[in-house]
């Protein structure tokens, strides 16, 4: 992040929360689920999916962890209750990973036999990269118990995830293929972004070579045009990938991506918890940021 990046993410995070509240919300749901599921409900309307993730990480106390996973047992039966063409995405750290390994597992396993029951699909999210390793272990794990309804995802800034890759390869695991939104030390991750890039289009390839599901998800041109052309190469199957993009960032450009007939799922956040994932959101996408400082200072 450059100077003047940096300077702007600075000044935001100095405003009432109250301000930054009026322009965060244009990529987050809301506060409530009854939110969210208007949202989704907008989206599949615009033939689109959806993927309902309720806010909130690293959770410190099993209270907390218990009323996260009562918060996403109701998304389940919500989406079931309102026929949402939508799945849940959660983050381990939010049941428990880091304090109990087996708790977590537990948690989770709870979650995945109520989605079973309504024929719906969870995503294990992934965090920063002291929990990239867990996070795998306990998907393989749940994926050996016989839950075939889940999902992880890669980061492609990560250096350890080409062999990440071909370990997930061979249990033609469902991926969700990302950026990365973390910032990581260069011993691990790259920093360049063509050396992201290049990374991204190279486990993209492996991946649905290797006949995974892929959820590209990516706001990035370069990448979009380069999956458009190797989807073109192969005559890839549109039941073989999707394309996946967050919600309230370029619409447009969703919206184009449908026109083509690629399926398309819009990730849809929601809950209490929104400030800090705008921040987080802001360090990832600069841009992001300078949309909002403009929107702030000019009154719009």
């Amino acid at each position: 992040m450059n100077l003047v990046n940096q300077l702007i993410l600075s000044v935001i995070q100095l405003l009432p929360r109250s301000v930054v509240k009026q322009f965060a919300m244009r990529y987050i749901a809301g506060e409530k689920l009854d939110d969210a599921v208007r949202v989704v409900r907008e989206i599949n309307l615009k033939k689109m999916t959806g993927t309902i993730d309720v806010l909130g990480e690293n959770i410190t106390t099993r209270e907390a962890s218990q009323g996260a996973v009562r918060e996403c047992e109701e998304v389940l039966h919500s989406i079931h209750r309102n026929h949402l063409d939508a799945n849940l995405s959660i983050k381990l750290t939010q049941f428990g990973l880091k304090m109990d390994e087996e708790f977590c597992y537990s948690n989770v396993k709870r979650l995945l036999e109520i989605a079973s029951g309504y024929n719906h699909f969870v995503r294990i999210d992934m965090e920063d990269s002291s929990t990239t390793s867990a996070t795998l272990k306990l998907y393989e794990r749940l994926r050996s118990d016989g839950f075939a309804n889940m999902g992880v995802v890669i980061q492609a800034n990560m250096r350890r995830s080409l062999e990440d890759v071909q370990r997930l390869i061979p249990m033609k695991a469902n991926i969700r293929l990302c950026k990365g939104a973390y910032v990581e030390p260069e011993s691990i991750s790259f920093k360049n972004r063509e050396e992201i890039r290049l990374s991204y289009l190279k486990l993209l390839r492996m991946l649905l070579e290797g006949k995974c599901y892929v959820g590209i998800a990516t706001h990035d041109d370069f990448l979009i045009g380069s999956a458009y052309r190797y989807i073109q190469e192969t005559n890839l199957r549109k039941s073989d990938y999707e394309f996946q993009m967050l919600h309230g960032v370029r619409i447009k450009l969703r919206d184009q991506i449908v026109a083509h007939g690629h399926r398309l799922r819009v990730y849809v956040p929601f809950g209490q918890y929104w400030y800090a994932y705008s921040i987080r959101r802001f360090k990832e996408n600069p841009q992001i940021a300078w949309y909002v400082f403009q929107a702030i200072f000019s009154g719009s």
